[in-house]
């Protein structure tokens, strides 16, 4: 068996710092990957819920990305109408 050299220092010095041997830290590496693939085996699949929705940005979204503008401007703007959008409806 072949172990990458740079992997073997680094368990050899987990092993040093947990004052363990490297054979016992190895082999909880091993009995954690295995009870792992196990675990992810057993486990029941996730049924997410799907929008009818289409797939897509928003259309107003959409024009300004056209327009060239960076994804992360428009979120901030967003961001901000939802803040001051809140405040402006309370203060009515």
């Amino acid at each position: 068996m072949r172990i990458d050299e740079t992997l073997l220092n680094e368990a050899k010095a987990y092993a040093a710092r947990n004052g363990r041997s490297l054979n016992s830290v190895m082999e909880d590496a091993l009995r954690q990957l295995m009870n792992r693939s196990t675990e992810v085996a057993e486990r029941p699949p996730i049924d997410l819920p799907l929008s009818g929705e289409e797939a897509g940005f928003h259309p107003w979204v959409q024009v300004r990305l056209d327009a060239g503008e960076k994804l992360e401007h428009i979120i901030y703007d967003l961001d901000d109408m939802e803040r001051y959008g809140a405040l402006r409806d309370a203060a009515s």
